[in-house]
């Protein structure tokens, strides 16, 4: 008698049971090379089933030289595609191949292969698949207290869990014996499988090292290797369900949402109760008569029956959006907002009328509303958000009005600079906290004092003028540059002798453009013009990039602080049509650029990471000198 058994049966160990038994005494063990490389394939990805498998041909190979059973390996090993494609049936083919060749039995604990090969006119054996670890409840569940968030195991440590109240969390051992690596597998493989029979649970993500399982309210990652060097779990739960009610703003945030269908964004630090937050807003408005949906990645949120969680359609939100479009909510709650894709999204459903509720991780308030920028149109971010409410420890510490008007930006007096800005006004008191709009063709953000101005000429939009006159002058000027402002619309630039006529221009054009442009009046002075000890920021310097080549007093300026803020290196890339420097942070985030500490310019990092300069400008002609010349360019967040 020949028996062929595919990969399931193998794993499952069913061919030795049944040669350990007596009903496989003697016969003929056919293993198609498919199932080999299938199980190797299992094996090199950390999967537990092809350590089984393997394990299952050794003790096969054993009852061979007891002389119980004749044991052969025939056939072709799949190739990497057909392994890719397993899923698809290509290595169950090979194997059913095997079978029929060999007019052999097939043993399968697959019943889509027993089916097929019966079909197929081949003897079939079916068992049953073994069902490993299989538990009734979560095995980990006894770590739980009433104020325990979550719960870190790791092979090799002590357990591990946050317990305490939102904002006075603390991180301790909850047991002082070490969790062993066998211990580990068994609780990992039981909380997969509890997932995957248990009606309260499902497997959100899986992937080679990573399993993503929500059982009830938990939500457990299970990491192993190759993925993570050590198996390890972590199983996060809310400790608090709130409504509305229970947060500060309750009345005028009930009215707000009421009042017709908005764009918010709910900001804060992890596990400052953001999504608990979300999930009484989605409580409030489905019992408003609102119809809820949610977008997760996981689906997590501990909301009611009534509002339907949906996830990533096709590993894909822009999928899931598409399909709630067709399904019209009037509100959805999107968990969470990170990425780019993320922000286009909900942008894309916010324009098309849907009120939408997005959690972002901030350390600000104003850090949401600034990851927009780079990412949409700047006009367009009061029509997608109008409120932003930042949570902190538990509670909502700041919420925000997001309007547009056009003004003349805080701390500019030049009526001609009237320009669309966004204002950012407390919820509470209604005062401007901030504002944001284009200036010199950079999107800035720019903090106002309890006037509601830009502040004085050494902050908000003071320093950022002060950067851009320096700019401006650095790339016509030669030598050495200092800015000093003198009011709001008012500064003294000064610059070598050498470059007064060049800074100024024929006729005074040069200079003309650059104040109409900047709505700030520029005195260009020579360094011996310049009173003894009044400092400045030294913008220029020695090609060996000391940046205080000739600035007596510089070192109260910029580049006196430039050794507290040595930035990140990065090498720029030149391109047929940019500059491009890859940076270390975030889309939107304002950064400066310097050449060996040196300022060169402010810009705003756009989508993908980069700040690109287009060739041919003032500001790319000036960098690539900085590059040609090697200097080191490094990159700082913007103060």
């Amino acid at each position: 008698m020949n028996v062929v058994p595919d990969t399931s049966a193998v794993v499952d160990g069913r061919v030795s049971e049944r040669v350990e038994d007596g009903s496989y005494e003697g016969v003929t063990v056919v293993v198609p090379e498919a199932v080999v490389g299938e199980l190797e394939s299992q094996a090199n990805d950390g999967l537990e089933s092809g350590w089984n498998g393997l394990e299952e041909l050794k003790r096969l190979a054993g009852f061979r030289d007891e002389g119980r059973i004749d044991l052969r390996y025939v056939g072709d090993r799949p190739s990497g595609d057909q392994r890719s494609r397993a899923a698809e049936g290509d290595v169950d083919a090979l194997i059913r191949d095997v079978a029929a060749d060999n007019d052999a039995t097939l043993l399968s604990s697959d019943v889509v292969q027993a089916e097929v090969g019966r079909a197929k006119g081949i003897d079939v054996e079916y068992v049953e698949p073994v069902a490993r670890g299989v538990v009734d409840e979560l095995p980990i569940e006894e770590y739980f207290t009433d104020e325990t968030m979550s719960v870190h195991l790791k092979a090799g440590t002590k357990p591990k869990a946050k317990r305490g109240t939102l904002g006075e969390m603390r991180y301790v051992v909850i047991e002082e014996a070490e969790t062993g690596e066998e211990r580990m597998a068994e609780l990992a493989n039981s909380i997969v499988d509890l997932a995957r029979q248990s009606s309260d649970g499902f497997i959100e993500l899986s992937d080679d090292g990573m399993d993503i399982v929500q059982y009830r309210n938990y939500r457990i990652a299970v990491a192993r290797p190759p993925f993570a060097d050590g198996i390890e779990i972590t199983a996060v739960r809310p400790i608090a369900k709130t409504t509305l009610d229970d947060y500060e703003f309750a009345d005028e945030l009930r009215e707000r949402f009421l009042e017709r269908k908005r764009g918010v964004l709910i900001s804060g630090s992890p596990g400052a109760g953001k999504s608990t937050f979300a999930q009484a807003v989605a409580e409030f408005l489905n019992d408003n008569d609102y119809a809820v949906k949610t977008m997760e990645k996981p689906r997590d949120l501990q909301v009611g029956p009534e509002i339907t969680q949906y996830g990533a359609l096709g590993g894909r939100m822009e999928n899931t959006a598409d399909s709630l479009l067709l399904v019209r909510p009037d509100y959805t709650i999107y968990d969470e907002v990170r990425k780019t894709g993320d922000f286009e999204v909900f942008s894309d459903m916010r324009m098309a009328g849907v009120g939408m509720v997005g959690v972002v991780h901030a350390s600000r308030a104003i850090d949401a509303l600034q990851r927009l920028v780079g990412r949409v149109e700047l006009g367009m971010i009061p029509q997608i958000v109008d409120t932003v409410v930042y949570v902190e420890a538990g509670e909502v510490h700041t919420v925000y009005d997001v309007t547009t008007e056009v003004k003349v930006p805080a701390g500019l007096t030049a009526e001609d600079l009237a320009r669309p800005v966004i204002q950012v006004a407390n919820f509470e008191t209604g005062r401007p906290e901030y504002e944001i709009y284009t200036f010199n063709r950079q999107v800035v953000t720019v903090p106002l004092n309890e006037d509601g101005d830009g502040g004085d000429a050494e902050s908000g939009v003071g320093r950022i003028a002060k950067q851009e006159i320096e700019r401006e002058i650095r790339s016509v000027a030669h030598g050495h540059v200092d800015v000093a402002l003198k009011g709001d619309d008012e500064a003294i630039v000064y610059v070598d002798e050498g470059d007064i006529g060049t800074v100024i221009g024929k006729g005074g054009g040069r200079i003309s453009d650059i104040e109409g442009r900047l709505g700030i009046e520029i005195d260009v002075r020579t360094h011996a013009e310049k009173p003894a000890g009044s400092g400045g920021d030294a913008a220029g310097g020695d090609p060996g990039g000391n940046g205080r080549g000739g600035a007596s007093g510089a070192s109260g300026g910029r580049d006196g602080q430039v050794g507290e803020e040595r930035g990140s290196v990065v090498q720029p890339e030149i391109t047929s049509r940019h500059v491009v420097l890859d940076v270390d942070g975030g889309v939107g985030e304002t950064v400066e650029v310097r050449a060996n500490g040196e300022y060169l310019f402010t810009a705003t990092v756009g989508r993908g990471g980069e700040v690109q300069v287009s060739r041919g400008s003032a500001i790319a002609e000036e960098l690539e000198d900085a590059i040609d010349r090697k200097r080191t360019i490094t990159v700082v967040p913007a103060r």
